[in-house]
């Protein structure tokens, strides 16, 4: 976005005494990294928390507690498939419940950790509710009502976002849940309708499924997560319904509503199903209608999304925005660097660094799936010329060996410079194992080729064995 106001002078700033240099909104990786980066070069920061305790929506709600109820249905799917553990006809249950115990465990560790990081870096934290009063001020007020204005220099928005909540849903309901909520679920359900196969919907459709509860998956698009490569999609979709799991696609609700026994949603093609609970899991809005952002003149999109140039300065020049507030790539990952190059921009004028082109995608489903780079239908539309690598997890003595053996490694590059163009994994370990590939994907020139994999050793038996073998796969299909 071109920024006019990122090169008008503020002279109100010139002679004005402020509390702090800086003023960060929210403390989730985005707001995290800022705040450290910022408080790195000497600057004087404040952060502003919502919540009780830091780490924004992605400690909380999201990210860790949604990946460690996935760990733990995984290790009880595993423990019920492997005849050293279980006992034949007697497969050992859990309950959503029950495995919610590991998930507030790692959560009260991840805030604990991330608290050390403020109090360490002598960042003063402040618990409240941020409003501007001007592009220089905030006003915070505290659970009991009180209120304190404290200013800065610059400001940096990190409020993270929501589960999205049509008005027509009823989320008061004791039997429909968002993302948010259905960590506070109770109950033990047979059954569960997720609304919305993104990568929230498809990795509680896994997880609820690794529990036995009856999962109906409704589709809104016409495949499952249709930004991944085709073959990875279409493994996803297989081993879910393989699993039990049953997945409507190109549906959408016609009216959802609670009855005693249960909850119904019939679609607008006249579908009807029924379940004890609902999952609504169909979007996210940014969390900036609290932050009275008409008094600086700024405006969010219907998503409640901000708008930023490459410096994550908004059109006002002394407000940064960065994380899920400011949309795609919506990561944990790239919130953290969205964050440190902010504060780099902020502290220097103007930032050094980028966030990378390739940002890999990590998507805890059961089995699970990262991918880095283009996809075939991608490289395709563009008419850019690739060769396939394969390297299918049965094969290797590793997966043999752990009794991990779904899934697999596919490398994309180009036929005649071999350069790596995509990596795509499904299956255990695959948010580790992207890694190497994309590793290799950054170098420059000859360095970035398939060729590396075949002429490095790799430590036997490894997961990431599958690499040489993807390559020579791959290698071998050239003429």
């Amino acid at each position: 976005m071109a920024n006019a106001a990122a090169n008008t002078v503020d002279t109100v700033t010139e002679n004005t005494q402020f509390d702090f240099d800086a003023i960060v909104i929210g403390t989730g990786p985005g707001g995290e990294g800022a705040a450290m980066g910022m408080v790195k070069t000497g600057m004087s920061v404040a952060v502003i928390e919502r919540h009780s305790a830091v780490g924004g929506g992605c400690t909380h709600w999201g990210t860790i507690p949604s990946k460690a109820l996935r760990q733990s249905v995984s290790q009880l799917i595993h423990f019920n498939t492997n005849p050293l553990f279980s006992e034949a006809g007697r497969d050992k249950r859990l309950t959503f419940p029950q495995i919610l115990g590991h998930a507030e465990g790692v959560i009260r560790q991840q805030t604990r950790l991330r608290a050390g990081f403020y109090d360490r870096n002598r960042v003063s934290l402040l618990t409240g509710e941020a409003a501007f009063i001007d592009k220089h001020t905030i006003e915070v007020t505290h659970a009991d009502g009180s209120t304190q204005k404290i200013s800065a220099k610059t400001i940096v928005i990190a409020t993270g976002s929501r589960p999205y909540r049509p008005s027509d849903v009823d989320f008061n309901s004791r039997r429909i849940y968002d993302s948010d909520t259905i960590l506070s679920l109770k109950h033990d359900p047979r059954s569960i309708i997720i609304y919305g196969a993104g990568v929230i919907g498809s990795e509680y459709a896994s997880i609820f499924r690794g529990l036995s509860v009856k999962v109906d998956l409704i589709n809104t698009r016409e495949r499952l997560l249709s930004f991944l490569d085709n073959e990875i999609s279409d493994a996803l979709s297989y081993h879910l319904t393989y699993n039990g799991a049953v997945i409507r696609n190109s549906e959408e609700y016609q009216n959802i509503k609670e009855v005693d026994d249960g909850v119904i949603l019939q679609t607008k093609s006249g579908k009807r199903f029924k379940a004890d609970c609902l999952l609504f899991a169909n979007g996210r809005t940014g969390n900036t209608d609290k932050l009275n952002l008409a008094a600086v003149g700024i405006q969010a999109d219907g998503r409640g999304q901000l708008k930023v140039n490459e410096n994550y300065q908004t059109e006002v020049d002394n407000i940064y925005a960065v994380g899920d507030v400011i949309g795609y790539p919506s990561l944990a990952s790239a919130a953290y660097d969205q964050g440190r190059i902010a504060a780099q921009s902020i502290s220097e004028g103007t930032a050094q660094s980028k966030l990378i082109e390739d940002i890999p995608t990590g998507i805890y489903t059961i089995p699970e799936i990262s991918s880095v780079g283009k996809t075939e239908q991608e490289l395709t539309a563009a008419k850019i010329p690739y060769e396939v690598g394969k390297a299918q997890f049965k094969h290797l003595a590793r997966a043999q060996i752990g009794g991990s053996t779904i899934g697999g490694l596919k490398i994309l590059f180009h036929p005649d410079s071999k350069e790596i163009l995509g990596i795509h994994c499904f299956g255990t370990a695959a948010s580790e194992i992207v890694h190497i590939g994309q590793a290799i994907m950054q170098q420059k020139g000859k360095a970035n080729t398939v060729e590396y994999f075949i002429t490095t050793t790799f430590n036997y038996p490894t997961m990431a064995e599958a690499y040489r073998v993807a390559a020579l796969n791959g290698l071998n299909r050239l003429f």
